[in-house]
């Protein structure tokens, strides 16, 4: 590989790693937003909450039925389309002072991360070695998202403390986008493997939802989104009446659950460094469970501590999770599978807290949703632990790893 090629590929990990961390400042900022609309407009929680659905619905969409775009028009046009939509739309926040306004804004932002995510997703291909690697460089980009994911919440804070409105978070979002897309549209893109002529369209998207891969590797993406949405939607509401010793703890329970998520990429990294991924990820989803169970038998005083320590074992299921089944089809077809795996992530993501808010208010008690969230922990361990005994897709990603990286190179430039 030539110096300017290894440059090229330092650049492009480092636009898609930022990818990931701005729109996880938009995307994990709904917590922090969702009171100061409450207060502007006088809505319920419900009504707020499509703050949430409005997003996730976008995104929702866009994987589903645009996904195939980035297989379709190449990786750069998809990633430069869905970042200029992202930067004008986040932009128009300012103009704007309706309810219905936003949400407008925000079905379109989440569109436009489908878009330029389901683009970056495919690249990930593009730029691994081999499905190791690729699960790797996943794993990395989960660590950038965490990043996002504390910087977001974050910055709203200030802003509101400062007296100025929650809407210049998308602002400064839009404006570093301007910057992204520059530098996406000088770097040099490798080329992707076409190893058949078909022509992609959404069709493509629906063929792979035959595929069992497809639909176990959406599930357990399903699974584990659900569990992670029980921490940053119903945390702060079971610890509100916790008055131990651990109060700052608890008013920052769900900041210390960002930052554990973020430092446990490199706890994924060294776990995946010397172990199989499917064991790895059994360990973390065990972990989790363990953290689960202890917060519903021993009460808020435990669940102070033990619900944000789940963080520290989440950050690897996710990304490898979507990176393998990703991984179970050739690069030509990344983009159509990373949406549809992106669509039914959005799909849990809004409707698993919707599930939990029912349970919790039909017993009264917000521990109800942790019960419910425990009990989809337990399933998520249950199929990883089958997944770890009978290996169902060795073969596959072995015969992948000579057919779409051995050869390196490919014959259609993006």
């Amino acid at each position: 590989m030539s110096n300017a090629s290894a440059a090229s590929l330092r650049l492009i990990r480092a636009l898609t790693y930022l990818m990931f961390m701005m729109f996880a400042m938009t995307t994990d900022s709904v917590g922090v937003i969702i009171p100061e609309i409450e207060k502007a407009f006088h809505l319920n929680n419900a009504e707020a909450s499509a703050f949430q659905y409005a997003t996730m619905g976008g995104i929702a969409a866009a994987g589903l039925f645009l996904g195939f775009l980035a297989d379709r028009i190449g990786r750069k046009a998809t990633i430069v389309l869905g970042l200029v939509l992202f930067a004008l739309n986040s932009l128009l926040f300012i103009a704007g002072d309706r309810f219905g306004y936003f949400l407008i804004l925000l079905f379109v932002s989440g569109a436009s991360i489908g878009v330029f995510k389901t683009g970056a997703l495919a690249l990930i291909g593009d730029i691994s070695t081999s499905t190791d690697n690729h699960t790797r460089t996943m794993n990395m980009v989960e660590g950038f998202f965490g990043v996002g994911a504390i910087i977001g919440p974050a910055l709203v804070t200030q802003l509101v403390k400062a007296g100025l409105s929650w809407k210049w978070l998308y602002v400064i979002a839009g404006a570093l986008c301007l910057l992204l897309i520059l530098t996406a549209l000088l770097v040099k893109y490798p080329r992707t493997v076409h190893h058949n002529k078909k022509p992609v369209s959404i069709t493509s998207a629906v063929s792979t939802l035959r595929d069992p891969f497809t639909l176990a590797f959406s599930l357990g993406a399903m699974l584990y989104v659900a569990v992670e949405a029980a921490i940053y939607v119903w945390m702060p509401t079971l610890l509100k009446s916790y008055s131990g010793s651990l109060t700052l703890l608890a008013t920052y329970a769900l900041s210390a659950f960002f930052i554990l998520r973020a430092s446990g990429r490199f706890l994924g990294a060294a776990m995946l460094a010397r172990m199989s991924w499917s064991s790895v990820l059994v360990v973390a989803s065990g972990a989790i469970l363990a953290c689960f169970l202890a917060a519903l038998l021993g009460g808020v005083s435990v669940a102070v501590i033990s619900l944000p320590l789940s963080g520290l074992f989440m950050s690897v299921i996710y990304p490898t999770l979507n990176s393998k089944g990703i991984s179970c089809f050739p690069k030509a077809e990344h983009g159509a599978v990373s949406g549809v795996i992106l669509f039914f992530t959005c799909l849990s993501a809004a409707v698993a807290p919707l599930a939990m808010g029912a349970v919790s208010d039909h017993f009264g008690d917000a521990k109800a949703s942790f019960a419910l969230a425990t009990a989809i922990g337990a399933l998520l361990f249950g199929l990883l632990v089958l997944n770890m005994l009978f290996k169902p897709t060795l073969h596959r990603l072995k015969a992948l790893d000579l057919s779409e990286y051995a050869s390196g190179a490919s014959a259609v430039d993006d």
